[in-house]
């Protein structure tokens, strides 16, 4: 007899364990993985095999294509990623996530509770961070099986409810009508919950029970992997055009891709049938269905692969089919950094090179600042006005990427799903943003004295042009320098960073005591000493948070 109430706290209690599981295993081979991702995202060309393989393996490693679609979609509106590149990344998370369904399909449930037991205690009190994110492991796919565990036993009651046999007898999945109402019924579902690893859980349990027949959990399958579109879409909402593109290029792809099976479903069905040892309506002493698991995680994992092996020849059409679906006109533009959705749901890895090269377009941008501010400090120099106005559009464009860097980061590292190393880059990531921000502030104080200077039409001699000149130049060089750093270049041992930092303190006293000689034979008037001596300063201070700046990027590498 089916009570519907105890029914559905334990579905619901059992989906809770299951999701958290499923969290805590995301996290957990995130932390491991250490700079893995890091380094597969910046090792994507377009080459369209290797964008594949990339998608591929970090979905298996975070165990969410939701998650790595979202960070490609990021990675697009941020100009860091182009479409053709996106795609392929997009496809290879679908063949990715399959993975989470072979996971589920080892009839391992009973021992979910000992591998609860044995991973939480070295978990909790173990000190080490890789032994303490293996035994993270080795609990989430305890709690994973015991939630699937849970869901399987409260589902039981359904195969003998006569009501609920009806409505399977509508949605077989034999007819066209039956097939399109479990795809959509998947779809809906997967939207709703916003995991389509949850969904699939909850689609196996019941094939195991008896509840639903094989072709009807296939059918809920194929409707889950349209319905894990949604989030992509949810997160290119108001973006550009590249990050909207590839989120319809995910949607496009994956809604041909059911299209196509459901046009030749019953010999799909037959070839799982075929392929998969053990009949999938085997039914066991205890009236559980021990095979059909295998038969949708490969039903799953086929459809996929072949799907995206299909697809990859023709990767070109579907880019150009997008295009035209989404034109470039009207698009917001690229403007200050751009994320996507809670960044709790991003891993940190992966969020942290979204930050790392951000934070090398703003190097860029403070850089094409001082350079601005170094024309200006040139005696003859024609078109000041210009310079000024371009490095105060710099300086404001700065104030606002430090503040969404420094606001997207803290929300990353406020998830706590971060290993020790990834939360040093990111906090090294914010004290560079925030000395960045302090150098385009300068260059732009140095802006507002040569206007000062004007205004009030005064001038330097010729030697003071020179001093200012030649330590600014002399600024730039270690700032460039130390913007090596951030391409992974060599800058030079730290000790000769810090030389090159007294050599410039020393020679921003030279310039000081040579303008005061200057006051002192009268060739230097009151007013036009004082510019001097803020434009100095400025440049002295900008050489301060150049050491800062470096100070950050070498925590950043320890």
């Amino acid at each position: 007899m089916i009570e519907p109430f105890k029914m559905g706290y334990t579905v619901l209690g059992g989906l809770g364990i299951f999701i958290l599981g499923m969290k805590f295993l995301s996290e957990s081979l995130q932390m491991l993985s250490g700079g893995l991702i890091r380094k597969a995202i910046s090792s994507v060309t377009a080459n369209r095999v290797l964008a594949v393989l990339v998608g591929l393996s970090v979905t298996a490693f975070v165990q969410s294509s939701s998650i790595t679609t979202v960070m490609v979609v990021g990675l697009a509106n941020a100009g860091l990623m182009q479409l053709s590149q996106a795609i392929g990344v997009i496809l290879g998370a679908n063949i990715g996530t399959t993975i989470t369904g072979w996971i589920l399909a080892v009839n391992i449930g009973k021992y979910g509770l000992l591998l609860v037991g044995l991973g939480i205690f070295p978990m909790l009190f173990v000190k080490n961070e890789r032994i303490s994110g293996i035994a993270k492991v080795v609990v989430a796919l305890g709690m994973i099986f015991f939630g699937l565990e849970i869901m399987s036993g409260a589902f039981k009651p359904l195969r003998d409810a006569e009501g609920f046999r009806n409505l399977m007898l509508l949605l077989d999945a034999r007819s066209l009508p039956s097939l399109l109402g479990c795809v959509a019924i998947g779809c809906m579902m997967t939207m709703i919950i916003q995991s389509s690893s949850a969904m699939l859980g909850i689609t196996m349990a019941l094939a195991t029970t008896g509840a639903i027949p094989m072709q009807t959990a296939v059918a809920l399958v194929l409707g889950e992997n349209i319905g894990t579109t949604i989030t992509a879409q949810l997160a290119a909402l108001g973006s550009t055009f590249t990050a909207r593109r590839a989120a319809m290029a995910h949607s496009m792809f994956n809604v041909a891709g059911v299209l196509i099976i459901i046009a030749i479903f019953s010999p799909f069905i037959s070839l799982i049938e075929t392929l998969v040892p053990g009949a999938s309506d085997y039914v066991n002493n205890v009236g559980s269905r021990p095979y059909v698991a295998a038969h949708i995680a490969f039903g799953h994992s086929f459809f996929n692969v072949v799907a995206t092996l299909v697809m990859l020849p023709f990767l070109q059409y579907l880019e150009r089919a997008v295009v035209k679906i989404v034109p470039e006109a009207g698009a917001a533009g690229k403007g200050p950094f751009k994320y996507f959705g809670p960044p709790g749901s991003m891993p940190l890895a992966m969020g942290v090179s979204m930050v790392h090269e951000e934070l090398k377009r703003m190097y860029g941008l403070v850089q094409t600042a001082l350079c601005h501010a170094g024309n200006l400090l040139k005696p003859e120099s024609k078109g000041r006005e210009r310079f000024t106005q371009k490095i105060k559009a710099i300086e404001d464009e700065t104030d606002i990427m430090q503040k969404e860097i420094t606001t997207f980061t803290v929300s990353l590292m406020q998830a706590g799903n971060s290993g020790l190393e990834q939360s040093d880059r990111a906090y090294a990531y914010i004290r560079a943003a925030d000395e960045l921000e302090s150098i385009a502030d300068y260059a732009a104080s140095i802006s507002s004295y040569v206007k000062r200077l004007e205004k009030n039409e005064l001038d330097f001699s010729e030697d003071a042009w020179k001093d200012l000149e030649s330590f600014h130049s002399r600024v730039l060089d270690f700032f460039a320098r130390t913007g090596k750093m951030l391409e992974n270049e060599d800058s030079g041992s730290a000790n000769d960073m810090w030389k090159e930092a007294s050599g410039l303190n020393a020679f921003a006293n030279a310039i000081r005591d040579a303008h005061l000689d200057r006051m002192k034979d009268g060739s230097c008037g009151a007013l036009s000493a004082l510019i001097f001596s803020d434009m100095a300063i400025a440049l002295r201070r900008i050489k301060n948070h150049t050491v800062n700046l470096y100070e950050a990027l070498s925590s950043e590498d320890r």
